[in-house]
């Protein structure tokens, strides 16, 4: 490097602690190493300025030969090894350290804790409950924290050790390379299979995991309104964590069973009315059941058809989300007797004679008799 100042390569003023030199020239390697700019090729020229100027500064005779001579005899960069880097440095692990922060040993890091799985669930429920809402218990096998030992693992009374392996980390790191050229490989560390922790005396309940499979008695709060397909989740009833995670959750999905009345569509019910002939063609007041119990009033008007639907507003089901109830249709069917009564059937026959509709005339035996041996 010809003709640059040290100290302004650096970044840094002649009176530079040792502290100071130290810290900007890990900063400025940072920047500009080559594997942190691998499509920069003046990345690498200006990295190597900032190892020849610290290599000068942080040594204390070259540094003063420098400030009095202007030059130090500083070694051409020709690769890191040869380096005597000086200021707290140890050679090559320090300098990975500064770039990699680890050294090719293990990591600093504590394990990463492990979120529990979530569960699902399927609850059938009835129409009414599905209306009014309801408090349903219900059973859950899953993988829970063991109450023996309160999910260390470690008989009560001892206590878990930090794995000596990988000192509390739960992973090992080997690098390999050149300092330009150089990976890292993280596997888990076998003593303690990557939890950082090792148990002496296991407990005698999960035998050192400290999860254990459990049927556990779940309240659920159905609210009303609650369709078939709706996903009530429980927050933190789901599988037990590891490594200090927090434990999953538990989605129960309702099934609303068939009601022997009712059919439902969104929030409004449907249901089925019988009524006579006459009651269709003169009109009628029906008595009508409803999913929250009494009986309604139900005008049927006059010339009411089959297959007609008739509105009972707000007799639905509540809605979920907002301040609304559903509608109750009633379809009318209209019951054809099968049998009639002679005065029926007289009463019938006018009618059908007053609308010019042609019907069949039963005869009787006799006259089917007279009919069938001719008048003379």
């Amino acid at each position: 490097m010809a003709n640059r100042d040290y100290y302004e390569v650096l970044g840094i003023a002649k009176d530079a602690s040792e502290a100071e030199i130290k810290k900007s020239y890990r900063r400025l390697a940072r920047q500009y190493h080559p594997d942190a700019n691998p499509n920069d090729p003046s990345a690498v020229e200006r990295f190597k300025e900032i190892t020849e100027a610290y290599e000068v500064l942080s040594d204390a005779e070259k540094r003063t030969r420098y400030d009095r001579y202007g030059s130090a005899e500083a070694p051409s960069f020709e690769g890191a090894q040869g380096f005597d880097f000086g200021g707290g440095f140890s050679g090559m692990e320090d300098l990975f350290d500064t770039f990699f922060g680890g050294g090719g040993r293990q990591r600093r890091a504590s394990p990463t804790p492990v979120r529990g799985a979530d569960l699902e669930m399927r609850l059938d429920i009835d129409l009414e409950e599905a209306f009014k809402g309801a408090s349903k218990e219900i059973d859950v096998r899953k993988i829970d924290k063991c109450h023996i030992c309160d999910g260390t693992g470690a008989k009560p009374g001892t206590q878990p050790k930090t794995c000596p392996t990988c000192h509390g980390t739960g992973q090992l790191e080997s690098a390999q390379g050149s300092l330009f050229d150089r990976f890292v490989m993280v596997r888990t560390c076998p003593h303690c299979r990557g939890e950082g922790q090792v148990v002496d005396v296991p407990c005698p309940e999960c035998d050192g995991a400290g999860r254990l499979q459990k049927k556990r008695r779940i309240k659920v709060e159905i609210p009303p309104g609650v369709d078939t397909g709706l996903r009530l989740r429980l927050q933190g009833e789901g599988e037990a964590g590891q490594r200090g995670g927090p434990p999953g959750d538990l989605y129960v999905i309702t099934v609303v069973k068939p009601h022997k009345l009712f059919t439902r569509k969104g929030d409004d019910l449907y249901l089925e009315a019988s009524l006579g002939f006459p009651q269709a063609a003169l009109g009628t007041t029906l008595k009508v059941p409803t999913i929250d119990g009494p009986k309604v009033s139900l005008r049927v008007p006059e010339g009411t058809q089959p297959g007609a639907m008739l509105r009972l507003k707000a007799k639905g089901m509540p809605s979920l989300r907002r301040a609304h109830r559903g509608d109750l249709y009633v379809q009318v069917k209209v019951e054809v007797p099968t049998r009639l009564s002679p005065r029926e059937k007289e009463i019938l026959k006018e009618m059908a004679r007053i609308r010019g509709e042609e019907v069949n005339q039963e005869k009787s035996f006799f006259q089917k008799m007279k009919d069938g041996f001719g008048a003379g």
